[in-house]
């Protein structure tokens, strides 16, 4: 029974692999550009996620300043501090709903881009770190769920139209959280192919 149990989330995480590589490769693309744009330019990313998803966020920064797969020079990337562990960091009303929306005023600057994580797309902290960034003529790159809230949430409306939205069709976190992340591994590679080429690496 445990084994079937185990054996399902393989299987239902390589289906919604499968479902969503065709949807989200364009937008993805988008905001790979967006970011290359960025960093060439002498800009900086900043990545901030509500809740668990501040842990990707900060995993995207460490291999944006660091290395992904590749040996090239560090890219700047910040991940804004935040509290995985606030189980309403997701929602709509967060304890401290100007948490980023304050490193965001403080670090950002015109032609960097906001790298936002929120599998509800109602995260008031990420929600505010949005308008900040818009108030300083950021680029903002939303990686959303698309659950009861509609494609995106209140995030996804919040967008313009030179923002990129990259919401997934799963209403289960877990999920959308792993499609988030090979989203994100997507990012950094498609950055290190921009700027080193597309030679093969060892896997």
């Amino acid at each position: 029974m445990l084994e079937q149990r185990i054996q399902q989330h393989f299987i239902d995480s390589a289906d919604l692999k499968y479902q969503t590589g065709p949807v989200l490769s364009k937008p993805i693309s988008q905001a790979m550009q967006a970011i290359l744009a960025c960093v060439t330019s002498g800009g900086k990313v900043l990545a901030c996620g509500a809740g668990v998803s501040g842990l990707l966020a900060a995993q995207f920064a460490a291999q944006f300043v660091g290395r992904f797969e590749r040996e090239r020079p560090e890219l700047g990337a910040i991940a804004l501090p935040g509290d995985a562990t606030d189980p309403g960091a997701d929602g709509a009303e967060a304890v401290d709903a100007d948490r980023f929306a304050r490193q965001v005023r403080a670090l950002g600057q015109a032609g960097d881009v906001l790298l936002a994580l929120s599998i509800s797309g109602q995260s008031a902290s990420v929600l505010a770190a949005v308008t900040a960034a818009h108030e300083r003529d950021m680029t903002v790159v939303a990686l959303l769920g698309n659950a009861a809230s509609g494609a995106g949430g209140s995030i996804g409306r919040a967008l313009r139209e030179t923002d990129v939205q990259i919401s997934v069709p799963h209403e289960r976190a877990a999920r959308i959280h792993e499609i988030h992340q090979i989203a994100l591994h997507c990012l950094c590679d498609g950055v290190d192919a921009q700027l080193l080429g597309e030679q093969e690496v060892s896997s």
